[in-house]
């Protein structure tokens, strides 16, 4: 299905019935990196996963920001009239779930971010280097927004009133102290660390995943 937002065409699925969850991918993929999950998640509630634009068959883009990116999403559930969402947010979905509960902190009942770095420092140099060397060669858009962005501060992550689980493997590329400093700053948060996995090996086409958001989606009072 499409939803115009914003002069763009957003692509989504949804299936299921129950509470509603959106859920992000990240860079460079598709909702289909969920097919697992949506099939888990959709016994009990309505899944809507989305393709973030210019992925999938959302509009493509020239350039990318990811605060416009999350003002697609904004603009989505309005549209859509969605109450008291959750969301799951993979790396740079992380990343827009973050910069919803700042910037919409009554739009979410719940929020779940992996593998998400608030600064372009909180990726390990090596993997950081491996991007701006695939960057020169290929000006690929989407890697410069992960090279220069996002810029979020600790001061806004202190205003994040949304129950907040976080996950990261311990193989991360995410460096584990920004990570930790991340749950530091937001109140009412947890953090998961999961040992010997990477940044996308629960998540992508995986049955890890289900198991270990379901305890914080259906714990009441989260």
């Amino acid at each position: 299905m499409y939803l115009k937002v914003n002069g763009i065409e957003l692509f989504y699925e949804k299936c299921g019935s129950g509470s509603p969850i959106i859920l992000l991918h990240g860079n460079g993929e598709d909702h289909t990196i969920f097919d697992v999950l949506i099939s888990q998640l959709s016994r009990h509630c309505t899944v809507y996963a989305i393709d973030s634009r210019g992925h999938g068959k959302s509009s493509s883009v020239k350039n990318f920001d990811y605060r416009s990116m999350m003002e697609d999403v904004a603009a989505f559930v309005t549209e859509l009239g969605i109450e008291n969402t959750m969301l799951y947010g993979f790396s740079d979905g992380g990343i827009i779930g973050l910069l919803l509960a700042i910037e919409h902190p009554n739009m979410l009942s719940k929020l779940i971010v992996s593998g998400a770095n608030t600064l372009p420092s909180g990726i390990k140099t090596i993997n950081a280097i491996l991007m701006q060397i695939s960057y020169l060669f290929t000006r690929d858009q989407k890697l410069k927004l992960m090279l220069t962005q996002p810029n979020i501060t600790n001061a806004e992550l202190n205003t994040i009133s949304t129950p907040t689980l976080v996950l990261a493997g311990s193989k991360d590329v995410v460096r584990a102290e920004h990570t930790r400093m991340i749950v530091a700053n937001i109140n009412n948060s947890v953090l998961k660390i999961l040992d010997g996995e990477s940044h996308s090996s629960y998540v992508v086409h995986s049955d890890k995943l289900y198991g270990i958001i379901a305890p914080f989606l259906a714990a009441a009072g989260q």
